[in-house]
This record gives structure tokens, sequence and C-alpha cells, in this order.
């Protein structure tokens, strides 16, 4: 497969907005005491995390994208929008540097397929449906494409917000919307829940091809191991000579637990709005 760059042509070239800018620390999958609880982390290149509105909470201002900006934490690009009511918030509430004087608020959102610098989106409980905008459900007719979809009101999108990913509105029923989701899955969401219309910028991002493993490092993943290249003491498929089979019925985590297709996660009470299983 050919080797696909990052295309960054049609990027705004401009610096980041500072106000919604956040240094990081890496933990490196390490707790607070220092125990790993995420394997195969550390290391990567150093990058300032930009504070994404998934909530959208502006109800009926419209806003104005005037940049489209790269962000090195997501694989989707995000648009800065700039309000046209101006930042009324209290100004002792606002993060430090702060840029905002005197100018309409401009605040980072999940960057849409097709979303062009001058465009102008709004959020309210209905609009139009076009690229961007964003409404409840219950106003989005069926057959819509949506992306950064609320699970319960009020709370901000928590689905479909990686590149290229979209929903599509399939059917209503008793105060729920059932939706298509990315990875095949039909699930029931509130109405009263918000999406945005469209699909995620950055479709092209699956084609990607990493190349080396120097790449995989610079994102602050580091190699992992096999099983059956430890000890036993390190892990259930280790010891023997040389290449041996793992030397069990099945094979398991480093934990012990069956690996593999095995399903270990406990039922939960959400379980009860997916109305078809991804696999």
């Amino acid at each position: 497969m050919a080797k696909i760059q990052k295309s960054k042509s049609i990027l705004t070239k401009k610096e980041p907005e500072r106000r919604w800018l956040l240094a990081l620390k890496s933990k490196a999958g390490r707790t607070a005491s220092g125990r790993i609880t995420v394997r195969h982390r550390g290391g990567g290149v150093k990058r300032l995390y930009r504070v994404a509105d998934f909530g959208q909470d502006k109800l009926g201002v419209v806003g104005k994208v005037i940049a489209l900006e790269y962000d090195p934490y997501r694989t989707a690009y995000l648009v800065l929008v700039e309000y046209q009511d101006g930042d009324r918030r209290d100004k002792s509430l606002l993060p430090p540097r702060s840029t905002t004087v005197g100018l309409g608020e401009k605040r980072y959102i999940l960057a849409p397929y097709q979303l062009n610098v001058g465009d102008e989106i709004i959020c309210n409980e209905a609009a139009e449906i076009k690229i961007g905008n964003r409404m409840k459900l219950k106003n989005i007719p069926v057959g819509t494409q949506v992306y950064n979809i609320e699970l319960e009101p009020g709370k901000g999108g928590k689905m479909a917000r990686s590149a290229g990913s979209t929903a599509k509105v399939l059917a209503r029923e008793a105060g729920l919307t059932h939706l298509a989701m990315p990875s095949g899955e039909i699930r029931k969401v509130p109405q009263e829940c918000f999406a945005s219309i469209g699909q995620v910028s950055r479709p092209e991002h699956r084609f990607i091809t990493i190349g080396k493993a120097g790449r995989v490092r610079l994102k602050g993943r580091r190699p992992q191991v096999r099983g059956t290249a430890m000890n036993p003491c390190d892990h259930p498929h280790g010891g023997g000579e040389g290449k041996t089979p793992i030397g069990l019925k099945y094979p398991k985590t480093p934990w012990g637990k069956p690996a593999l297709g095995v399903k270990t996660r406990k039922k939960k009470w959400t379980d009860k709005y997916i109305v078809k299983r991804r696999n």
C-alpha cells in the first residue's frame, strides 16, 4: 500500500488560539503511585492540547469559521469559530493568557468534512440541515448523517468524534432515535440529545500507513513484547525451550484471563439501548 501523507495544504497558516491551549503532563501509563496500569506507553513528542467545545452551548448564536487547524492530540482537524455575541462571562473565570478583548468569543470545535473558512454555523434546538449545524435529534430528518452525538442531554458529544466518523439517523420511537453507528452497531439515543450535521473531517486518515517504528514512538507508544518471549513468571505463555507453544488450552492475558474472543466485560445498564451489536 502506498504511503499517504497527512495533507496539511488545506489548513490555515496561523498560530493556535493561546486561550485554549493546555500543557498536559505525560503519565506514561502510570498512576500517581508509579504503578503501570496501561502498558506500552511513554515517550512521544512534546505537544499542546487544544480544548475543544463538544457541547456547543451557545444556542441561537451564529458562529463564523475563521480558521481550520491541525490538532496533534486528535485524528480529526479543528475549526476555530468566532461567535457574534462576544464573550459575556466573568473575565476572572477565564483561563490565563486570554486574548479575548472586545472581540467575538472564539472556540474550537470538531471540523466537519467540507466545512470551509468563512462558512457560518449555528447550534439550536432546530436549525437548517447544513454541514456543521447542531440541533436536537428529534429535529433531524431520517437518513441524515450526524457526528459528535450526545448520549445524555446536556452532557456534550461523546460518539462519532474521530476522523471520518459519521452515524446515520434510521428511525424514531417513544422518545428515542435509532442511530447506525460507524462500528455497525444500531443504538437508541434520547431525542433530546444534540448532534451535528455531517461527517468528521479527514476521512482519508484510515488509509495512512505508519511506515516505520519511529513514527509509532513519536506518538508515545512503546514496543509490545510477545508473551511467548517472556519468562513463566512474567506471562502465562512464557517459558520453554526455543519457540515452544504456549502450552495452554486457550490463550490468556498477562493476568490470567481468557484472551482472543472471550467476553470478560460486565454488563452495563445502557446495554438495553443497543438494538443490534456491532458483531
